[in-house]
């Protein structure tokens, strides 16, 4: 099994495994040319209406997370092809928050580990 791990679209330096941007919308500032990744998974971001109630708020996390898992348990056919390539690998989730620790790539992260973890 391979790992997932974060990266923010730029600062985002190619290497070994697949990439993929996480976002629903496209990162600004960074050329579509300039950035190496093997695809753009637009449908395992979360929907436009809870990004904006989330807002980057950190005393909103929690919450965001638990509404975020419960649209990804609704559109399986959008995560499933990023377990396949973490379990083949390594998996690069692509983000442009500036935000590190409260971002949905963390949030997905976590989840397709748990997917991971029960086979």
């Amino acid at each position: 099994m391979g790992t997932i791990v974060l990266s923010r679209v730029h600062d985002h330096e190619p290497h070994e495994g697949r990439s993929y941007l996480v976002e629903r919308l496209w990162p600004r500032g960074v050329r579509r040319d300039d950035l190496e990744m093997d695809g753009w998974v637009k449908d395992v971001a979360p929907s436009s209406e809870l990004r904006k109630w989330f807002g980057h708020d950190p005393e909103r996390w929690e919450e965001f997370r638990r509404r975020y898992f419960a649209e990804l348990d609704d559109r399986p056919e959008a995560w499933r092809p990023l377990v396949d390539a973490a379990r083949s690998g390594t998996l690069t989730l692509l983000y442009s928050s500036r935000d590190r620790e409260h971002n949905n790539a963390v949030a997905l992260r976590d989840y397709l580990d748990a997917r991971l973890a029960d086979g």
